[in-house]
Order: C-alpha cells, then structure tokens, then sequence
C-alpha cells in the first residue's frame, strides 16, 4: 500500500495536488481513497462534487471522504463523549450546545487520522492520499501520537490510581464527576490506535509531500516543515512549486511585454533556483499558473499529467530513513536529520532512558532502543544537516 500526505501553507494549492495525485493513481488502475484531515475540507470543492462522511465513489478507482467528527466520536468515542457531556451538565451547559462542545477544537484532524489507520488496516486499498491541514497543525498533529505516549507512559497510571483512590473527597473538591473506568479505557485505546498511526506514516511505504508556491516567505515555511516532519520520523519524498508564472517568450519580450509579469517571473525564477538548492536530493515537481483552477476529475487528471510528466508520482521512497543507529567498534552511533538546522539551534538532553531532542520550539522525546540503554552518550555533533550522536560502552 502506498500512504502520500499532502502539507503546505494556507492557499497554496495543496488541495489540488493531492487530488490531483490521487486521480492519477486511480487512473493507473489502483484502489485509491482520498481523505482530509483538514477541518476546512476543500475536496468537494476539488472534485466540484457532493462528498460524503464515507468514501464516495467520484471515478473509476477513485473514492473521496471527508470526515464527520461529530459522527465518528459518537460511533467510536462514546465513553468520552459521555464524560465530557457529564462535566458540561454540572458546569450548567445547554444540552444543545453541550452536544457541540463535546469535540473539543483539534479533534477532528485526530479523529482524522483514526480513520486513516482504520482504511489502512482494513486491506480494501491500494493507495490512500491524505491532504491535510495547513502546515502548523499538520505538524503539531503528527507530533501528537508521540507527545501523548509520554503521558500515558508516566502521568496517566498515577491519575488514575489516584482517582480511584480518592474519588468522594476529589469529586467535592473540584465540583464535577471524575472519569471511570470505561473513559480511561478509552483514553488508552486512544493512545494505542494513535501510536500504530504514527508507526504507519514513519513506516517505508508513507511519506509526506511538501506544496509551496515560489515565494521567499512560503519557501521559508516549507524548509521548516522538512525540518520538523525529519525531526519526528516523517520521510519527505518530494517538494512541489505550483502556480509558477510561465516564462516570457520573445514574441512577447520584443513587443515589451507585461512588466508586472516579468518582475513576477524574475522573482519567482530567484525563489525556485533557491528551492532546488535547499531539497537537493529530492524531485521538485512544478505547475504552471493556470487561467481557471483545476475543477472536477478531468481537469485534475490534465494538471497530475502535466506536473508528474515522465516521473512516478507514486514512487516509494529510496534510500534510509530520517533515523538511522549503526554499530561502532566500541558503541553506537545515532543518526538523525536535520535539514537547515545549526549547531546553535539544538538542544540535546539525556534522562535515562531517553534522549531529549529540542529544535526551535519542538521538542522530541527518544526512547533508546535497549542496545543503546547501556552505553553512555560520549558526543553530539550537528553535521550535513544531520545530528550524530556518538555511544560508547560505559568503562568499568
């Protein structure tokens, strides 16, 4: 199964390309589903269709879904849903507008990537697009799954106990019911099915791709992201620049042209040749400024055609991936990419156990695996956009 999500500033066309990809992988003859995680879902504008809360079927091939998920927590989350409904009852809440509060803001895009997990295992598909939210909160998002391992690992079995413990004298402190059995149950579950999300979108068969428009400010974003999605596992396979202005031919260079549309041009010209420096190593597809955006299957069938060209846009990935540990003659040695990072803008701590990864305002926990638990860290450096860090066994 090939596994491509689709991330990029606001506004930059990563709707289209992702649509786009998929009607391309639907046409060569696979089973292919195109969802969003992004609460402002933009595919039934893409395929200038009505989609449904279940995969539609718009073409030969090809299904589309945006995700219900007000619908998805009552089906599956309802231990959840019934707590928070008791806590929004004592807090004197409208029942009507309880019923909204219940999915809490940034469920949905969670919610979202439940159901990706539960279309990969279910087998029924050859490829599954996904086109996520903007940049930020794609990145928080696949941040989550290892973020909220680390609280149920070491927070949650403590709050549990203590609950359970003091339930009547906690319940009159704070005011409202406590959660039982049945919601830590499902908050478990939560976890568990959003940390086989996270060993789906790190496996060899995921990546992510980058859309961008050729502009200093979105270029800038999309370094960044290629940053941050190494920085957690997320194999980046791929940039693509769309709406680039269409170079002014000589025709239309000896009558005077467009002035406007050459300093366009220029500029753009400067920002791409830049981009192919920054992603060196990885294809950069690009597309062209069209007069009319590209609506329904048709249409995005023509623009998948003219950006992948000759090239395979469902190619996996070659080569290892963003984390790699190698044996030394006397230890260890992690290696994990950073593109555009520096020296000075990581941080690198280690409690037990675990490394404490910081770049910029993200921070990433690493649990050693055991061959590594018993040696001791001797040096760190930032190299090649990578950080090495150097294990050696400890000296009796």
């Amino acid at each position: 199964m090939r596994i491509l999500l689709f991330t990029g500033k606001g506004g930059v066309g990563k709707s289209t390309t992702a649509s786009a990809t998929a009607v391309a992988s639907a046409a060569s003859g696979r089973r292919t589903l195109i969802l969003s995680t992004d609460a402002a879902h933009s595919l039934a504008d893409a395929f200038g269709t009505s989609i449904g809360p279940t995969p539609t079927l718009v073409a030969d091939n090809l299904y589309v879904e945006q995700v219900d998920a007000q619908r998805l927590f009552e089906e599956s989350w309802a231990d959840i849903q019934r707590y928070l409904l008791s806590v929004l009852d004592a807090a004197g809440v409208d029942p009507v507008a309880a019923e909204e509060l219940t999915v809490i803001p940034g469920a949905e895009e969670v919610l979202a990537l439940l159901q990706l997990r539960r279309h990969v295992l279910s087998g029924d598909w050859e490829t599954v697009v996904v086109d996520c939210a903007p940049t930020a909160e794609t990145l928080r998002l696949l941040a989550l799954p290892e973020a909220l391992a680390w609280y149920m690992e070491r927070v949650f079995p403590v709050g549990r106990k203590a609950i359970k413990a003091f339930r009547p004298l906690l319940t009159k402190a704070v005011g409202v019911p406590l959660p039982e059995d049945n919601t830590f149950d499902a908050m478990e579950r939560l976890h568990a099915e959003l940390d086989e999300v996270r060993q789906i979108l790190s496996g060899p068969e995921a990546s992510v791709r980058i859309v961008m428009t050729p502009e200093t400010v979105v270029l800038a974003e999309a370094r960044r992201s290629f940053t941050t999605l190494s920085l957690f596992g997320y194999r980046v396979d791929g940039v693509v620049a769309n709406r680039i202005f269409p170079a002014i031919g000589p025709d239309e260079a000896a009558g005077g042209g467009d002035s406007w549309r050459a300093g366009w041009v220029a500029a753009q010209t400067k920002v791409l040749a830049e981009t192919e420096q920054s992603f060196e190593g990885l294809p950069l597809w690009r597309s062209e400024y069209h007069a009319a955006e590209p609506v329904g299957v048709e249409a995005l069938a023509a623009f998948a055609r003219a950006l992948y060209a000759d090239s395979d846009p469902l190619g996996v990935p070659t080569g290892p991936g963003p984390l790699q540990v190698a044996r030394t003659e006397t230890g260890a040695v992690l290696r994990l990419a950073l593109p555009f990072v520096e020296r000075g803008d990581v941080d690198l701590v280690r409690h037990g156990d675990e490394l404490v990864l910081t770049v910029g305002s993200y921070r990433r926990l690493f649990t050693l695996p055991a061959g590594l638990t018993r040696l001791d860290v001797t040096g760190a450096r930032v190299d090649h956009g990578a950080l090495q860090v150097r294990f050696e066994e400890r000296q009796s």
